[in-house]
Parts: structure tokens; sequence; C-alpha cells
């Protein structure tokens, strides 16, 4: 039977055949029980619908949690079992491999007692046929200790298995477990006579699922290994590379280019990380394996590899891809590994420049973690977020913390950038177990909650803004700033967030004076845009949220978003973006409480000052554009865009006084508003329609039947049926005067 992973993993494509015998299955679960003892369950539940359950161990209560162990889904890649009773003779032993994959990359050694070990390509021992299939068993001398060897592909590391051969026994077979993901297709077939449940594979595995739970045989013929272990760099005297015969070196072969740079690996771990603080803006990789003779091999190569690579990537020596120090542990460092826990062999830890452990993994030096050592994976990234926020947690913690350094705390972490997937906590949870685990933090969010208002409070009376705590206020009430980076919350405003923006709003020029200065700097990571685009941004998006445990949205302090607006308005500072944005507010609130005359008085007010009239209107807009954006707005418009959004307005504005029978005031008003939509989009039938209607009310009729049969002609570009058909209607309407 294949690996329960790889089944478990297809399984999700399976389709049991709504076939007869649904009719006759006698239960409604079957089991299987594999020769190493892995357990498989296979549910049929009701409405045609299926569960497959393979994990099984045991679990511990620990205070309010469970501690699971012994899940049955470690699948060696060797599986070697002994047969009983077999007729071949006692100094020999019988090995049958069940592999197919052929014998790419495998070996076989023996060893009796102490004696080197003798190792042997596999597929020298086989022999093969006149069409070049392979007899997959052969005899060899009998030996005390057998081992198996995967070398793998290219840099995929070395499995190396032990085992020590029972007395008396004279065969082993033995299972190659390569684990594939192509298995996608299944069948089944119910034997009625045995009551089992038969599910294959495309590649002719069959698991035979019985309805009753089997017990595992006491007398497992299963052999477990001595030992188990990976390597990077794996030979012996006379190996071969290939089935050609060259013979391989004892350093692993790369195709990248020397260099004529050595990295400096200091002598004692205390050095290490007083280099690691000096260069600044590196990590330092610490290994340890001492019960590995070949430890040193090993960090020597990683050595080299990262030295390759440097030069592969930038020619000549350049700093920028030179993100980590390294260091081999040695038995100096016994006792700082004891006192930091780290005694297991090997283990890997990366070290910050204060010596802090921000990440260990239980694992040697294999290809696929020195490949997170380079300067594209995003594992320095994590690194460095990590560091980041160990540092925020001590700074925001500790009561000597001055303002200038609580300040920075908030900005390096606020200045992060886009969160990825490893962020977040699952990422650290899942996975092998020898991937690399991050620490964790106490990182108390009312604490900092609390450090970041005093820290607003304080800055209320600044004669001139910090623009450090500027960008941060902008991260912060924009959601990516310390609250989502550091516990990834989305959060909406609160009274902090909105004294915060009375900062920005006080400070108003003088921050507008300095940004763009301020965003040109190389080391600027935060951009600083238009203050009252950004702020007005913010009260459109970080208002509210939608909590799915109450099934209700959550809203900040309607009157503090209020105030905020007015002070805008009031320091008259208001560009393209935020009025969009509070166009947009006061929509939404006259949807809300059924009352548009806020919106249409605050349209009035915009108009009159920047739109004027009809016949200025082009002119005006181009002046509104020229001003209307700069690199860091959050939206642009081309100029057919922007003027589209004013056509859109001021025919939205005006069918709302067309609809509010308590706005007849603004008709006269609302007429040359409308105009101005059809100056910006001329013969639009919605638009047409929206004026005929100001004239009808208006009492011009008969300028307003002229106006609706046009809005009429035009309605071939017109795809909603419902509104052309109400468009036709108010013109008959008009011309038999029931409107």
């Amino acid at each position: 039977m294949r690996s329960f992973l790889c089944v478990l993993l297809m399984f999700f494509c399976l389709q049991i055949p709504s076939f007869a015998q649904q009719e006759t299955l006698k239960n409604k679960s079957y089991y299987s029980l594999d020769s190493s003892g892995r357990r498989a369950k296979f549910n049929l539940l009701d409405n045609n619908k299926f569960e497959f359950v393979t994990l099984y161990g045991d679990y511990q209560v620990k205070g309010d949690s469970l501690v699971f162990t012994g899940w049955n889904v470690d699948i060696p890649f060797f599986e070697v079992k002994y047969l009983k009773k077999t007729s071949i003779a006692s100094d020999k032993i019988k090995l049958s491999f069940q592999n197919d994959q052929g014998f790419y990359g495998l070996y076989l050694g023996t060893q009796d007692g102490t004696d080197p070990v003798q190792y042997q390509k596999i597929s020298k021992l086989v022999e093969y046929n006149s069409d070049g299939d392979a007899d997959e068993s052969f005899v060899i001398k009998r030996t005390q200790y057998l081992y198996l060897i995967s070398e793998g592909f290219d840099y995929e590391p070395r499995k190396i298995f032990k085992y020590e051969i029972p007395n008396a026994i004279t065969e082993l077979q033995i299972k190659v477990n390569y684990f594939s993901s192509g298995i996608t297709q299944f069948s089944s077939f119910y034997n009625k006579s045995k009551n089992q449940l038969l599910i294959s594979s495309t590649s002719d595995v069959v698991t035979i699922f019985h309805p009753n739970e089997p017990v595992a045989d006491s007398n497992n013929s299963i052999i477990q290994p001595l030992e188990k272990k990976e390597v990077l760099n794996w030979t012996y005297p006379g190996k071969e590379t290939d089935d050609y015969g060259d013979v391989a070196s004892p350093q692993e072969i790369s195709d990248l280019p020397d260099t004529d740079f050595r990295l400096k690996i200091e002598k004692t771990l205390a050095d290490a990380i007083k280099k690691t603080k000096t260069d600044g803006n590196k990590f330092l990789v610490v290994y340890s394996d001492p019960k590995n003779a070949e430890a040193q091999a090993e960090f020597d190569n990683l050595i080299k590899k990262q030295e390759q690579y440097i030069g592969y990537v930038s020619n000549i020596y350049d700093p920028q891809y030179d993100l980590y120090n390294f260091y081999l542990a040695s038995k100096e460092d016994e006792s700082w590994l004891k006192k930091n826990k780290m005694t297991d062999s090997p283990v890997l830890m990366i070290l910050d420049e204060n010596g802090t452990i921000l990440t260990v993994a239980k694992s040697n030096l294999s290809p696929d973690k020195i490949d997170r050592f380079s300067y594209y994976d995003s594992f320095n990234g994590k690194l460095k977020r990590t560091y980041l926020k160990n540092n925020f947690s001590q700074i925001i913690s500790s009561k000597n913390s001055k303002d200038v350094k609580l300040v920075k705390a908030f900005y390096d972490v606020s200045a992060l950038g886009t969160l990825g997937d490893y962020d977040y906590e699952y990422s650290e949870e899942y996975g092998n177990k020898d991937d690399f685990k991050f620490i964790k933090f106490d990182l108390d969010k009312k604490k900092a909650r609390q450090v970041w208002k005093k820290l607003i409070e304080a800055h209320q009376n600044d004669i001139t803004p910090d623009m450090l705590l500027v960008q941060v206020i902008l991260q912060e009430i924009k959601n990516v700033g310390y609250t989502k980076q550091v516990y990834l919350e989305h959060k909406i405003l609160d009274e902090t967030d909105f004294k915060s923006i009375d900062y920005l709003i006080k400070h108003y020029d003088a921050i507008d004076a300095k940004r763009a200065i301020f965003n040109d700097q190389e080391n600027t990571s935060i951009k600083i845009g238009n203050i009252s685009a950004e702020i007005s941004i913010v009260l459109q998006n970080s208002t509210s949220r939608y909590e799915e445990e109450n099934t209700r949205y959550t809203k900040s302090d309607q009157k503090k978003i209020k105030e905020a607006y007015d002070k805008i308005l009031l320091i008259d500072k208001g560009n393209f973006e935020f009025y969009k944005n509070y166009f947009l507010y006061l929509a939404d609130n006259a949807e809300e409480t059924n009352d548009n005359y806020k919106y249409i008085q605050e349209f009035e007010k915009y108009f009159d000052k920047y739109l004027i009239n009809k016949e200025n209107l082009i002119q005006n807009l181009d002046i509104i554009f020229d001003n209307a954006f700069d690199s860091n707005s959050l939206y642009y418009y081309d100029w057919k865009e922007f003027k589209e959004y004013y056509s859109n307005l001021c025919n939205e504005i005006s069918w709302a006084v067309v609809l509010n029978l308590k706005q007849q005031s603004y008709v006269k008003r609302a007429i040359n508003w409308s105009e101005c939509s059809l100056v910006l989009n001329k013969n639009n039938p919605y638009y047409l329609d929206t004026l005929a209607q100001l004239y009808y009310k208006d009492g011009q009729k008969q300028k307003a039947i002229e106006t609706q049969t046009l809005a009429v002609k035009y309605l071939a570009v017109v795809g909603e049926e419902e509104t052309a058909n109400e468009i036709k209607e108010t013109l008959a309407k008009m011309q038999n005067g029931t409107y």
C-alpha cells in the first residue's frame, strides 16, 4: 500500500461511485492496517458523503491545552521487513526490493562489527533480462549491519539508514517509498461476500478496508533503523557519480563560480556576535552538531556556497548580498548552548546583533536550509520582522524608554511593508519538524496602545511636526502600522487615532512644505502624501468593520468623523481626492438618514467655488486636474476618467433634487448642474432624463418634453431594459400631463 500521507492528499479527488452495492454495504466504517502499523479509517456518511481518517496517535492534557504525539504519518524512505522460514543458506541474505521507480541514486552498505562499511550501487547488484527489466531480488553475503542510502537528485540531502539484521534471518523485503503527488484518479469495488471495500489507484495500488478494526500484529516483522540521518556530502573510496563510471570528489560538485574573496569566520561566539553588531543589518547563523564528525566539512561547504553565491549575483563582493555572518559552535560553547536550551544535535540557530535567538531549526545544513540564506529568499524579511518585533516589545515594555526611542520603535515596525503569508501565526505552527521555528513574544497589545496614546498626547503641543511621528501616524491610521504589523489586526479609528489626525491637521502647512524633500530622501521608507487626501481616505476606509462573530458592523465615533472633515474644510486644504471621499461620505449619510440636504448643500458650496458655471467648466476642471494628483496619490484618473467623474457627480446631485420634494428650492441651481453634466458627457440619456425632469419641475414643460425626447432617442446606449422603459414612460406622462 502506498504511503498514507500520499493517499490522504489524493483522496480529496476520490469519488465513490453510487454503485448498486450502496444498498448492500453492511457497514458504515471500514478499516485498514498496513505492515508498518499505520491505520486508516474510511467512513461512509449520509447523503453520499465520506471521510478518510489517517491521523492516529496519543494526546496529553497540559493545562488548558491538548498536546498530540505519535502521529502515524512519518513514512520512512525505506521500509525493511524480514521473512521467516526461507530456504536461503544461513551465510547469505536475500534482498527483495519493492520499487517502481528504478534504482537511480540508491546504494547498499554492509558492515560487520566496527569494520569499515562496504558500499555498492544497487543498480550494479541487480540482474537485467534481455528487455532491460531488472530482477529486483538478489543475494549478498550475510552481514551484521545493513546500510541503505538514497542519494537523491542534484541538491537533495543524502538519506542514510542503518539496520541491524536479526539472527537467523536470511531474507528481507525492502520497500522504497518515493512520495508522489501524481495520483488523482481512484476507483472502488465492494466485495459483498467478504464485506470488504477495495480502493485502487491508477498506479495499481489497492487498499483493502475491512468492516472490523484490525489489531496490529504483535510479531511485527518490520525492522526499525538503528540510525537515520541526512547529510549534504556523502561519498566512499571509488564511488561513481553516475553509470558512466566517473569518480566523485569528496566535495559536492557545484556549477557556481569560485570567488576571489573569503568570508571571515570568527573563532569565538562572542566575537561573532560582536562582529554582527558592528556590521549592522546582518544576522548570525550558528550551527551546532557535536555528534556529527562531518560537521566541520558541512559548515565549510556552507561558507563556500555563500561565497560563490555572492560572487554569482554581483560578480564582485557586494555587501548588500552579504546578509549573514556564520559560526560553527564548538566545545567552548557548551555552557551557552545549555543555558539557551540548544542541546539538540544538529541544531541551526539565527541570532540578532544582541545575541538573541530569533529562530531555531533542528536540522543539519541541508540544501533547503542553505537556500534560505540567499538574498532573494523571503526568509531574511521574516528575520527582520522578528527582530524588529522583539525590539519593539522590549522598548514598549521598558519604563526607561525615552520619547525618541519609542517613536523610532513604532516607526521601525510600521515601515515593514506589505504583510506576506509567512507573517501569520499558522505559518509558524505547521510544516516539517525540521523547519525553522520563530520565537514567540509577549507582545501586550493593551500596553502598546497605552504607550502609543501617551506618545500622541505628549506631542500635541509640538511647535513643529516630528516627521518620523507623522509617518508612524499615517501608517497606523491607514491600518498598515504597528497594530497590523505586530498584532496582525485590522482596526477602526479610535479616540487616539482622531487625536493623531488632529496632530496632522494642526501641522498641515509645515508637513506639506517638508514632505516633497522628505519623500525624496533615499532612506525614507514611508512616503507622505497630501495630508487632506490621506486623512479623507482613512475616514472613508477605516471607520467601520464587520464582526463575523456578532454579525454586525462596528463603527468609529460618527461625531469625530464629521469633526475631522470640518477641520480640513475650515483650513481650506481640500484637494480633489479629499472632496471625492467627502462626497462619498455625504452620499452614504444621505442614504442612511434618507435626507440629502447636507449632501446638496455641500456640493453647492464646492460648485460655486471651483466649477462656477458651464461656460468656464472645462477651463476650471483643467486647473483642478493639474493639482489633483501627486506621486503618492492612491488613485489616478486620466483626463477622460476625470471628466466622467465630475459629469456623474453633477448628475447624481441633480437627480437627488429630482427625487426629494423637500429640496425643490434647489431646482434652478440643479438645472445648471445637470447642464454641466451634459457639457462633459453629451447626449447621455440618463443625464438628459434628469435635466428634462428638472425642466418640468421648473415649469419649462415644452423644453422638458424636447429634452426627454432626446433621452429616448439615445436609449440605444442604455443596457437596462427597466430603466429604458421608465424613461419612455416619463416622456409619455409629460406629453399627456400626468407627470
